[in-house]
């Protein structure tokens, strides 16, 4: 361990025998990949999705797809940050409880507004912590944020100090700290380094999308910073397999964090990288650098002012550019 429809209610009777699951924000990258594992290995006799993002604009691989429409499967649309979205969620026709609440309700983007950050992270977790403590659920799973730990050399562990880098990490801490004291939530912890694997857009992904611009280009890709900076990851479905077994098995008040053994830096992703795309890479001078850390927000749109309209290019240009090089890392994934 070191440092992831409509309104239309489905009676559980009859149903096999085997938990009964919520999962908060489920239409996002984690909760695709969560219902497709509890879907494969018939681990729930009923599954229920809530999210604001309807399922047909979420971008689902036709895999995600397939598991959503499993008859055990009941997506509801709802905003969780409203009191009459968190009641929806949690109504049953039949008065039956949810054995499992999974909260995987994110802001993924760094550097929106802290309104984002304010209604996404901790006001869901104000109104479905207490929900979820009167149904009597067996198990509140919080997905937080591993960047909640204060910044380091060495490996952080679940007793490290916690002093959050970013405004995303900042309300996953609140939200943290607010769950742990509502009274009778059996409530546990999953902390996740950055989460990779099949439906990715916010974690290796822009890095590879990136990697494909450069190719276009005919450059060298630099990164910011240096190859020793530490990118910790975890796959998605070890994520998947992680919550499955702290609702089955970990006390309540438990935390965790969820990290693989790869001991990822940018420069052992660049490697791969470089093998990848057939690019060469490397890292911009301490000048850059310097500037970069004072003026982040500057230093993104000009990131983006680069590479945004040659990847616009390529998609119209060769529609098969997706196919022919992100293939490869699909499978790898």
């Amino acid at each position: 361990r070191r440092v992831h429809g409509g309104n239309i209610f489905i009676s559980f009777t009859g149903m096999s025998s085997g938990p009964r699951v919520l999962v908060l924000g489920g239409a996002g990258f984690v909760g695709r990949n969560l219902v497709k594992y509890l879907v494969d290995n018939q681990l729930a006799s009923f599954i229920r999705v809530v999210d604001k993002a309807m399922v047909a604009i979420s971008f689902f691989s036709a895999a995600h797809q397939a598991a959503f429409e499993s008859p055990i499967v009941q997506f509801v649309q709802a905003d969780l940050a409203r009191p009459a979205g968190v009641d929806k969620a949690f109504a049953t026709p039949d008065g039956a409880k949810f054995d499992f609440v999974i909260n995987l309700t994110t802001e993924s983007k760094f550097g929106q507004e802290e309104e984002a950050y304010q209604k996404r992270v901790l006001d869901v977790a104000t109104l479905c912590g207490p929900k979820a403590a009167q149904h009597g659920v067996s198990k509140f799973i919080e997905v937080s944020h591993a960047g909640v730990y204060e910044p380091k050399s060495k490996p952080s562990t679940e007793v490290s100090n916690l002093k959050p880098w970013a405004l995303q990490a900042e309300y996953k801490l609140r939200a943290e700290r607010f769950l742990a004291s509502v009274p009778g939530l059996p409530l546990v912890i999953l902390r996740p380094a950055i989460v990779y694997g099949p439906g990715d857009v916010n974690g290796i992904t822009p890095r590879l999308i990136c990697a494909r611009v450069y190719v276009h280009l005919k450059e060298k890709m630099l990164f910011l910073w240096s190859k020793d900076l530490k990118i910790n990851t975890v796959h998605v479905h070890d994520v998947s397999r992680a919550i499955w077994h702290a609702c089955l098995n970990l006390p309540p008040s438990s935390v965790f964090n969820l990290a693989d053994k790869g001991n990822t830096t940018q420069g052992s992703l660049n490697s791969q990288i470089e093998v990848i795309f057939g690019i060469k890479t490397g890292f911009q001078s301490m000048m850059v650098n310097a500037a970069a850390s004072v003026a982040l927000k500057l230093t993104a749109e000009t990131v983006n002012d680069k590479h945004l309209q040659p990847w616009s290019e390529l998609c119209q240009v060769r529609k098969t550019c997706y196919r022919m090089h992100l293939r490869k890392v699909d499978r790898a994934c």
